[in-house]
């Protein structure tokens, strides 16, 4: 049986324990029980994300959440740094925030590390705070995993086809544009669309 996001969400979630080690996120012919894939069409190809449900319920129920509403069309990938990481999910071309629900419980002690190819959820200061945005690691980023004094970045998914599209998108000309300072691509890396694959899409 599924449980929605808003059931998982009144789930209290227990302290994690923060890995003495960084873990690997996924074997790579190994996929997570449970896992479901998010196709996601942008201006500059396709890429498929796998989520883990087991090491990250909350933030993998959201997401999956955020894409059955058709969040993410139309949104773009608003923060590029190269050799580390390529940021969306939250914004449009003309730098409008889109709604959001409330923040995710931090997940990052479930074990898996934010190494090349994986995705986690962004966040602010507030380890609570992850909503929509999510990125993709484009190097071996570990100092953005947790530490016994700190927390992390909560790692939920990894890229599974289509990794050449986001060294594509991380390769792109940045500045700044409309509300964005920095790190921003001068010509939009939009996200056309983002479905769950094997789910019909639902009519807005």
């Amino acid at each position: 049986m599924s449980l929605s996001f808003s059931t998982i969400s009144r789930v209290v979630l227990p302290l994690l324990l923060v890995a003495v080690l960084s873990a690997p996120a996924w074997s790579q012919d190994a996929a997570p029980a449970g896992a479901q894939r998010v196709r996601f069409e942008t201006t500059l190809g396709a890429f498929t994300i796998e989520v883990d449900p087991v090491r990250a319920p909350l933030t993998a129920a959201s997401f999956l959440q955020y894409a059955r509403d058709q969040h993410y069309d139309g949104t773009i990938f608003h923060r590029i740094v190269g050799n580390f990481v390529i940021q969306g999910g939250g914004y449009l071309p003309d730098g409008t925030e889109k709604p959001v629900r409330g923040g995710v419980p931090n997940e990052s002690g479930n074990g898996l590390s934010n190494r090349r190819g994986t995705v986690a959820l962004a966040r602010t200061g507030d380890p609570h705070s992850g909503t929509s945005q999510f990125y993709v690691n484009v190097a071996d980023n570990i100092a953005l995993d947790p530490s016994p004094t700190r927390w992390g970045y909560a790692v939920f998914g990894r890229v599974v086809d289509g990794m050449d599209v986001i060294d594509r998108i991380a390769s792109v000309a940045t500045g700044s544009r409309v509300t964005f300072a920095e790190d921003t691509p001068l010509q939009p890396v939009v996200i056309t669309t983002a479905r769950i694959v094997g789910e019909a899409a639902t009519p807005k």
